[in-house]
């Protein structure tokens, strides 16, 4: 038998090609290769290959980008009930599952675009993300990183790759370049990855928001966000046809104290629209009910306040459109609201 011939009893031909190439010891026993038959494949002019433990690469040289990925997700995913084993799904037919692993850090980025991250053939290591109490370890390229909650994975290219934010917090914890980490961060937000607020929480959760480095990063990440959400409520107003309003003003009462900062405001209207670009690394609850306060504030005063999320104005500005315009259509039916003065922010 040569190693292009197919493993019996039962063929691999509901597998993708890069199954058939890539496979663990379990498999090939399930196929009727004995111990010595692999012993003997993979001696170091052999056809075969060992890649990872219990991972088989079925023929000779160097793996590919693609055959290191399964390579790394079928060494770390959980193997199946014995005797049951794990189905193609019905959306991925010829595609395994891997149970409780998942691609993260920077071969993640990788396979989501980014373009300042290495190509996958020149990283030194594959993260993977893994339930905190499996017994498993890092071994060769793989760097088994552990959680205690697993977040729902992605499917990239058919392989399950951790959310943005999860990658980008395992990728940061590796880096000391501060310029490095600055980029990954600014290309998540620019890319259109994610949103700041998400990033922040999971740079949090990983306490690491100790080291300098990556704060000074935060720091401009958050201002980069905003930047861009301003950017997005503009081209809101102009797309939609919504009237001009006068931009980030603050209000104040006649010979009294200031009320608030707004992002945009239409006097004639008195309705008011703030883009809720909170800080998670703030006191969600404190910083909440300073809004809350703010907005009862306002609205006792006859300004109605819309508060717009960064994501809402990415995702679905034509709908953020509609609840403004609803806003100053209804203005005529409230009665007129207090004198204010608008100075420029």
């Amino acid at each position: 038998m040569t190693h292009n011939t197919p493993l019996s009893p039962r063929p691999l031909r509901h597998l993708s090609d890069v199954h058939r190439r890539v496979v663990t010891t379990a498999q090939l026993r399930s196929h009727g290769v004995s111990t010595a038959e692999l012993t003997e494949r993979c001696r170091p002019d052999g056809p075969w290959r060992q890649l990872l433990p219990n991972v088989v690469l079925l023929h000779p040289g160097p793996p590919t980008s693609e055959e290191r990925l399964h390579g790394a997700l079928l060494y770390a995913a959980r193997e199946s009930t014995p005797g049951v084993p794990v189905q193609p799904t019905a959306q991925s037919p010829h595609r395994p599952v891997y149970r409780e692993a998942m691609l993260t850090g920077l071969a993640a980025l990788t396979l989501y675009g980014f373009s300042s991250t290495p190509s996958l053939l020149s990283l030194d290591h594959v993260d993977v993300l893994v339930p905190r109490l499996r017994r498993i370890r890092s071994t060769g390229y793989v760097r088994v990183v552990r959680t205690p909650d697993l977040p729902t994975p992605r499917a990239v290219t058919g392989l399950p790759v951790a959310p943005v934010p999860r990658a980008l917090a395992d990728a940061v914890a590796d880096l000391k370049d501060p310029q490095e980490v600055r980029r990954l961060l600014t290309e998540a937000v620019r890319g259109g990855h994610c949103e700041p607020a998400a990033v922040v929480r999971e740079l949090t959760s990983a306490k690491l928001l100790t080291r300098p480095h990556v704060v000074d990063a935060v720091d401009s990440l958050l201002a980069e966000g905003r930047a861009i959400a301003e950017d997005r409520l503009y081209r809101m107003v102009r797309t939609y046809g919504l009237p001009d309003p006068v931009w980030n003003v603050d209000l104040r009462l006649p010979g009294g104290p200031h009320l608030a900062g707004l992002d945009a405001y239409w006097p004639d209207q008195a309705v008011a629209v703030e883009l809720d670009t909170r800080a998670p690394r703030q006191d969600e609850d404190a910083l909440w009910s300073e809004y809350a306060r703010k907005r009862e504030h306002l609205e006792r005063l006859g300004i109605t306040v819309v508060y717009i999320t960064p994501r809402k104005l990415r995702e679905a500005m034509e709908q953020q459109a509609a609840v403004v315009r609803t806003a100053l259509m209804a203005s005529g039916d409230r009665d007129p609201a207090a004198y204010v003065v608008v100075l420029p922010r």
